[in-house]
């Protein structure tokens, strides 16, 4: 899957962050590393998801950008 992130310059380095996924956010002292980090946050991210709707009805829609 593919996710748009946005990078910002931090002091540290650089934060990161999902926008389609509220919450999910990370950093890391490189770009490189910032994105590696962000794609580890996204995979726990998506875990938790699936976890909390475990056993529910879900569908899957899809919008025309």
């Amino acid at each position: 899957m593919k996710y748009t992130v946005v990078l910002e310059p931090s002091d540290e380095g650089y934060a990161v962050s999902v926008p389609g996924l509220p919450g999910c956010h990370s950093q890391g002292a490189t770009e490189e590393e910032a994105m590696a980090n962000i794609a580890e946050a996204v995979s726990d991210y998506l875990a938790v998801v699936r976890e909390l709707t475990q056993g529910k009805l879900i569908r899957e829609i899809e919008i025309a950008a």
